[in-house]
């Protein structure tokens, strides 16, 4: 389970500063200005942070006063989604409901829907590792300590690839979702807009950057862009949970393939729960394009999804949980 202010007690928040950004360039600049600054969106990851003594900023920039970050529009081909747009806000547009039915389903598991209605997609993208030991009291190396207390301590829910130093996984579901569907992030830094993939917007923590993501502490997210689906592309989001609903990802896999004579033309199968980063299953992609997938295609698809896995003392059960996830949205999707 994710730590927790009821387990091992809360902490007072210090006293902080509260200013409304008018733009996501003024927020930059004031964010730029303070090492200590810190933005706030929905504020459903951040304010527990601060609770627990994990963030302890002497000012919030609220990214909510900045007008025309909450939308979902169509944008040359593209759907946008405003970084401030809130979840179930997201979920519920046409523009997505009607044709990204991936996103919704990753949305409507993720949270809640007091917290979908909270929470916005670009604190989704952004938010902090849930494991224990991040959330807890201790100095872990994501914190900036020697050493990832989860590797030889209790791991039944880090990460079993691209795993070291740091062994957790990536929170958010939508972020699964997106990278299978192309998206891209537009990030305002003090240099201007810069246009990142997501599946580069999420990093492997390493020594000189222990972050989740490519942003900078100056930097915040402006919007994500979708890219049309290919005609007749076909998806799905499956998520295994440890309790029946709204936990985080045990495992999760978001599949889109499109078929041209009863053959692969195209597939993206993107993992979730089982990384530092959504991890494209990239040797299952290359083994489904231009098969037939039938039952052993699909067994091996399956096996190749978590190439390379070094599982820890007590995570192995999420290999077998993660090949069983993908043969079944390889199913779902094919038939």
């Amino acid at each position: 389970m994710p730590y927790s202010a009821k387990n091992h007690g809360s902490r007072h928040v210090r006293a902080f500063e509260h200013v409304d950004a008018t733009s996501a360039e003024e927020a930059v600049e004031l964010l730029g200005a303070d090492p200590l600054a810190r933005a706030i969106a929905g504020g459903t990851d951040l304010i527990p942070e601060m609770r627990l003594g994990i963030r302890e900023p002497d000012r919030l920039i609220n990214l909510k006063s900045i007008k025309g970050l909450d939308g979902v529009t169509a944008e040359d081909g593209c759907v946008r989604i405003g970084a401030l747009a809130r979840l179930a806000e997201v979920a519920q547009h046409p523009l997505v409901a009607n044709d990204l039915s991936i996103l919704v389903e990753a949305i409507d598991l993720a949270a809640s829907p007091q917290i979908r209605n909270a929470a916005t997609l670009g604190g989704s993208l952004c938010q902090e590792s849930r494991c224990w030991y991040f959330r807890g009291p201790f100095h872990c190396w994501l914190k900036g300590g020697t050493c990832c207390d989860a590797e030889h301590g209790d791991n039944r829910y880090q990460a079993i690839l691209g795993g070291g130093p740091c062994f957790t996984v990536q929170p958010s579901d939508p972020a699964t979702a997106l990278v299978a569907l192309g998206a891209w992030a537009t990030i305002v830094g003090p240099r201007g807009e810069r246009s990142v993939p997501l599946e580069e917007f999420f990093t492997r923590p390493h020594d000189d950057h222990r972050a989740l993501t490519c942003l900078g502490q100056d930097e915040v997210v402006s919007h994500v862009d979708i890219p049309p689906l290919a005609a007749g592309a076909r998806n799905v989001f499956l998520k295994a949970m440890e309790r029946a609903e709204f936990g985080f990802a045990l495992a999760s896999v978001a599949c889109i393939v499109t078929v041209e004579h009863d053959r692969v033309k195209t597939a993206r199968i993107v993992l979730g729960g089982v990384a530092p980063v959504p991890w494209r299953a990239t040797a299952a992609e290359r083994l489904l394009i231009g098969s037939r997938p039938d039952r052993p295609v699909i067994q091996r698809a399956g096996a190749a999804a978590t190439e390379g896995a070094r599982p820890l003392s007590t995570n192995g059960y999420k290999v077998a949980l993660a090949q069983g996830l993908v043969r079944r949205a390889i199913e779902t999707v094919m038939t």
